[in-house]
């Protein structure tokens, strides 16, 4: 008698093309690429009996007008970690999904650790940490280490995702250390994979939104610097936090690339110590160096990051180059943004890079990527370029065009008022952004350009066998 072959439960499919195989193949047949077969879990939905009685006319009234839709407030709770709750946007929404990523060993699973300590003391459900790269042990240790201790908060060392969904219980917060050590039963890949990775992200999303579960997931991120291969966590997540910086440094950023309950261009600071992770509220000792305006290449820009402003220093350094080729290289600026402004300079202000290497670095590791920050990169190219210092006390900001003029930015009455918090005696800013700054002459230098050449006039940075610079005109 012949028996009833059982249906595939899941299927391999090409990140390509889409063709699908009941079993893998290391070449897909239909476009050719190696190593593209993916695990994928197969989901037949049949209709139920409930279904065929309604019919599809039905189903269409599940569409609701907007004026009917109902608004829902978002419950935000804190985590005990200032810096934590602004780049969340200000606190921790519940049932949401918070991936946080970072280099092994980068300190995520302290900053969470100190997460789930507070939230287990100050929330009366239980908070669940599930360790599956470490043994409970090894988490109490850390726990030990950073002065924590509390009996709300649960310990489970699982890296089956079916055993930890029966292990949920009452926690209404839950830390998964990490989503790359945990497998479901349903997919024959090891853990890890992609497929392991995106099945169990997805259910994890299914459990947070049907149970109000708020869930905190780890992921290691590969040599190319996406999560999990692929980046195949990211449009499952609520939230996208990245941890960043050198292991030997004490101070870290967390950066947050996608966030649904607030900006998605939050920078939170933190100092590691002996006793774990700290919010750092003062960034002049980070973003700043002491010995600004002493040496030539140094430009102090206000740099607006989500809901906060900082001011951010940028040092360059010009040598003279050794091969035929000039070099350029960029930390904390985008690189076709040098090479174009390094091209204005040329061509309108006749400051010569053709000869130089051109080395530009933003302070403290942070990454500028708004235009605002383009008058202080040409500040700081034309004080190296002719050995001439800028005022430590001066600040500059607006965008800058291939004709050379300086275009408006937006949040400039914010900068303004930042750089009169830490003490700036002279901001030189677009001209069409004045009328928006015109409240703070009284307490701050205010110093309008329209081009370039302006801005280098004002700083004294013009060599005196260069050209004339476009834009004097409007000196006079």
């Amino acid at each position: 008698m012949a028996t009833k072959q059982k249906a595939p439960t899941s299927q391999f499919v090409c990140s390509n093309c889409g063709f699908a195989t009941p079993k893998w193949l290391g070449r897909c047949p239909d476009c050719g690429n190696f190593n593209t077969f993916q695990e994928e879990l197969v989901r037949v939905a049949e209709p139920t009996k409930n279904d065929l009685r309604r019919g599809v006319s039905e189903m269409k009234t599940r569409a609701l007008p907007l004026s009917k839709v109902g608004y829902e407030k978002f419950d935000r709770v804190k985590s005990g970690i200032a810096e934590f709750d602004t780049v969340l946007g200000g606190g921790i929404v519940r049932g949401s999904l918070v991936l946080l990523g970072g280099d092994p060993g980068i300190g995520k699973s302290t900053l969470l650790t100190q997460v789930a300590s507070h939230l287990a003391a100050t929330q009366p459900s239980p908070t669940l940490y599930v360790s599956a790269e470490e043994s409970c042990s090894q988490v109490k240790m850390r726990c030990e280490r950073l002065g924590l201790n509390s009996d709300n908060l649960l310990l489970l060392n699982e890296t089956c995702l079916e055993d930890i969904e029966n292990s949920l219980g009452e926690s209404k917060f839950v830390i998964i250390d990490s989503v790359q050590a945990i497998y479901t039963e349903a997919l024959s890949s090891a853990a890890g994979s992609v497929g392991q990775v995106r099945e169990c992200a997805a259910r994890l999303m299914r459990i947070a939104k049907s149970q109000n579960i708020t869930f905190f997931i780890i992921g290691h991120v590969t040599k190319e610097g996406s999560l999990a291969g692929p980046k195949v966590l990211e449009h499952i997540m609520d939230t996208v936090l990245y941890f960043e910086g050198q292991q030997e440094d004490n101070f870290k950023l967390l950066r947050a690339v996608k966030n649904r309950f607030g900006s998605a261009q939050e920078v939170g600071v933190f100092e590691m110590t002996d006793t774990g992770i700290k919010s750092v509220t003062d960034y002049a000792e980070i973003f700043l160096s002491e010995t600004r305006g002493l040496a030539a290449g140094s430009a102090v820009t206000p740099s607006e990051s989500g809901n906060r402003c900082m001011n951010v220093e940028l040092q360059t350094l010009i040598s003279k180059t050794a091969y035929g080729q000039p070099r350029r290289m960029s930390l904390g600026v985008d690189y076709n943004k040098l090479v174009v402004l390094i091209a204005v300079l040329e061509k309108r202000c006749g400051i010569p890079f053709y000869a130089s290497d051109v080395y530009i670095n933003a302070m403290g590791g942070i990454r500028l990527d708004e235009p605002s920050v383009d008058l202080a990169i040409c500040a700081a190219l034309a004080s190296a370029a002719n050995d001439a210092p800028i005022d430590k006390y001066t600040a500059l900001f607006g965008e800058v065009g291939l004709t050379g003029e300086i275009r408006p930015v937006a949040y400039a009455d914010k900068r303004v008022y930042e750089c009169i918090k830490t003490g700036f005696k002279r901001v030189i800013l677009p001209a069409k952004n004045m009328k928006a700054c015109e409240k703070y002459k009284g307490k701050i230098e205010l110093i309008p350009v329209q081009y370039v050449g302006q801005m280098i006039k004002a700083l004294n940075l013009r060599p005196t066998n260069a050209p004339p610079t476009f834009g004097s005109k409007t000196d006079e």
